[in-house]
């Protein structure tokens, strides 16, 4: 057991410490709103529907002390489809990566076997230090927390998983996200910050606007269409012969689904969905950019592309 001491003589030199972490946890365990809460801004996706995160998506957590690269990565789940396999392979290999892995466990919910099967993944990573954050605080009473924290610890017990923290967080409400910095920050190494000061996030531009529409798409649909949306954005180009002081953005993108029936739903009565879709998406692409946006909607149909590795490619999967 190493033993830190610090002489009295000399004063502690100020350690500045970067690096990488990323939240895992099963579908809808609260992984890109934690993301988000810690970085202060939108940066990941969140969508009350589970699978909504593709990308491993970086948020940036700036600290006086630290620097903390946040890797959003998809939920590990028992894959269905080649994109289920290709998502699973990103978060193994996400994992084998980072300096820290934090464990999402919604205090809502019974552990069940998806936790189970993702904590034994986990145990198979030994030398990455393991995090466990029970999420959702604020829709349980302390009781259920209490329960909660107990099961958590007991997994952990159970699969040989020596947990470095047990720590309950609400993002919602805000509570307790700086502590959860405070405990991710000494495991990570020491160095400079590997990012500008102003970077939020590494995701090109694009691929964040494709998130945001999709994320616009996904609400109130129906239940059969979460997997079925990729969104590409074709081009974002600032609008020609336009003062210095207007400037416009003009982004053109499509909406895929995988089966003509589909485009109904997204499009809606009258084109009225579609529209919705348009203007909430186009509210948040403006905050995100800082620009006026003119934004181009199309919906087409990839047949079956979620089976297909050409379209899984051409859909940037």
């Amino acid at each position: 057991m190493s033993v830190r001491t610090q002489s009295s003589e000399e004063p502690a030199e100020a350690v500045h410490r970067a690096g990488f972490a990323c939240f895992v946890g099963r579908p809808n365990a609260g992984k890109s709103t934690l993301t988000n809460a810690l970085v202060g801004q939108k940066v990941a996706i969140t969508s009350n529907r589970p699978q909504t995160t593709r990308h491993t998506v970086r948020g940036i957590v700036h600290r006086e002390d630290a620097q903390l690269i946040l890797v959003d990565t998809p939920g590990l789940h028992k894959p269905r489809t080649l994109l289920g396999e290709r998502l699973n392979d990103v978060v193994r290999t996400t994992w084998a990566e980072v300096d820290v892995i934090g464990f999402c466990l919604p205090a809502n919910e019974k552990l069940g076997p998806g936790d189970g099967f993702i904590a034994k993944e986990l145990a198979g990573i030994k030398k990455t230090p393991k995090i466990a954050i029970v999420t959702k605080t604020d829709l349980v009473d302390s009781k259920a927390l209490a329960e909660q924290l107990i099961a958590v610890d007991q997994l952990g017990k159970e699969l040989g998983i020596t947990w470095a923290e047990i720590v309950p967080v609400s993002a919602t409400t805000d509570q307790q996200v700086d502590l959860l910095a405070d405990l991710l920050t000494p495991l990570l190494p020491e160095g400079p910050a590997l990012y500008p000061e102003g970077d939020l996030t590494d995701e090109p531009e694009q691929v964040m606007v494709a998130e945001l529409i999709r994320e616009a798409a996904l609400e109130g649909v129906r239940d059969e269409l979460p997997h079925s949306i990729a969104v590409v954005v074709e081009e974002m180009l600032p609008r020609e012969d336009r003062p210095a002081d207007k400037p416009l953005l003009d982004i053109h993108a499509n909406v895929y689904i995988e089966r003509p029936s589909q485009k109904g739903i997204i499009i809606g009565p009258k084109g009225k969905r579609l529209k919705d879709v348009g203007i909430k998406s186009r509210k948040q692409i403006e905050a995100l950019l800082g620009t006026p946006v003119f934004l181009d909607l199309h919906v087409k149909v990839a047949k079956d592309w979620q089976r297909d590795p050409k379209q899984l490619r051409r859909l940037g999967f």
